[in-house]
């Protein structure tokens, strides 16, 4: 039997691996992995870890959890998937970096960006589509050109 935590680490696994748009989907996935769940489990899951639906570039609206445990490092590969599907322009000013998304999804990649910790930065702050990233040093164009290549805009 898996228990809530191991259930719940599935989750937020599975839904930053798969564009997941609705609990039925979601516990196909669990199922897939061996993992039993009811609709009424999984929603009390989905509410426990804060995983919220936002609308993607494809006009889907996924779940996405916007906040993980601060010592939990996300992954380069996740974290370029993120900025790729959700990054649509960089710009810098001095030492601060202006990333795009689409509107609802600015919170998550700064999410991505701050658990990566991303070296020469120092922290982000997300709006609704619109988020800075602050640079440690005076000059942040090294730092919005390597955020550049990880959303594979350069």
């Amino acid at each position: 039997m898996t228990t809530k935590v191991q259930r719940q680490t599935a989750i937020m696994r599975l839904v930053g691996d798969h564009e997941v748009t609705s609990q039925a989907e979601l516990i196909e996935h669990l199922a897939n992995e061996g993992i039993e769940a009811t609709q009424a489990t999984v929603s009390r899951d989905l509410d426990d870890i804060g995983a919220i639906k936002v609308r993607v570039p494809s006009g889907n609206t996924v779940y996405a959890i916007p906040e993980l445990a601060p010592d939990r490092l996300a992954p380069l590969d996740q974290l370029r998937r993120v900025m790729g599907e959700w990054v649509g322009e960089v710009t810098f000013s001095g030492n601060i970096v202006v990333l795009r998304t689409p509107p609802g999804c600015a919170h998550v990649v700064a999410s991505a960006l701050d658990r990566s910790r991303v070296d020469g930065m120092l922290g982000t702050v997300a709006g609704d589509d619109t988020l800075i990233c602050i640079s440690a040093s005076t000059d942040g164009a090294g730092l919005a050109d390597h955020l550049k290549h990880l959303a594979g805009l350069e």
